[in-house]
């Protein structure tokens, strides 16, 4: 049996980026080899802003899988059948939103790790393994193996917690969430504030502390991931799908306005 591989996993254990592309408005699974194309790692499925159905999820995962892209899934809130149903559906990992303390990331590898790691339910053959029948403790091992748990920090209370947290066997990674951090912290936006500086540093000294994966999401400008990624950042959400069309489809009209 060929080695099955989450890419986006590998990039982070080899010490490199893994650049991930937010995909909120697209419906088609055609975005998974397009953004394959274009060099990202993972696919961020969004389910916790917009409207992607969990079907439209699942089909675009099961395609990224084809593609040699990893799609990882953000639920909402607190929403653990809806991750697990995801990760059956094809997902080679989860974000999930507003986790606080150590307590609410046990949880998630609770809901969402086979025994023994946690207790998540077996539903038989999974798209990740070529939907092969094999020994279930074995396709556990695997599957635990590599997915990716990701617990995203947006609050002053996330990033207190954060060493806590990220000690959590089975978290993964740390993704701090740039935008609802800065609103929480009453400076919108101000991505290089010392108090944005002070977060990224502690979330990224308490994983180099766990060997837990740091991430970052939310941000757009050059120098703003420069800074971060120099500092250690290696999970990088690099955008999302409705800007990165507008801002293409902006560049072409300025240019054939040009052209008169």
């Amino acid at each position: 049996m060929a080695e099955i591989v989450n890419p986006a996993r590998a990039r982070l254990a080899a010490g490199e980026l893994a650049l991930g592309v937010g995909i909120r408005l697209t419906r088609s699974v055609e975005i998974a080899r397009m953004m394959k194309r274009c060099g990202f790692d993972w696919l961020f499925l969004d389910l916790e802003h917009g409207m992607m159905s969990l079907d439209a999820a699942a089909q675009m995962a099961i395609a990224a899988l084809d593609a040699g892209i990893a799609p990882i899934v953000r639920v909402p809130e607190r929403q653990f059948a809806m991750a697990a149903r995801a990760l059956d559906g094809g997902a080679w990992g989860i974000v999930m939103p507003h986790v606080d303390t150590a307590d609410e990331a046990r949880a998630i590898v609770d809901h969402l790790k086979f025994p023994p790691a946690g207790h998540r339910s077996s539903g038989g053959m999974l798209p990740h393994l070529g939907y092969r029948a094999m020994n279930s403790g074995e396709a556990a091992r695997i599957v635990n193996a590599e997915m990716l748990l990701v617990a995203m920090i947006e609050t002053p209370a996330g990033v207190a917690n954060a060493d806590a947290i990220a000690a959590v066997p089975g978290i993964d990674g740390l993704l701090i969430g740039s935008n609802d951090l800065s609103l929480e912290l009453g400076i919108a936006g101000q991505f290089e504030h010392e108090k944005i500086v002070a977060a990224y540093d502690t979330v990224i000294a308490a994983c180099r502390r766990h060997g837990k994966f740091p991430g970052m999401g939310g941000v757009s400008e050059e120098a703003v991931f420069r800074r971060y990624i120099a500092a250690g950042m290696r999970m990088i959400l690099g955008g999302n799908d409705a800007p990165f069309l507008l801002a293409a489809a902006a560049q072409r009209t300025g240019m054939l306005r040009r052209c008169l």
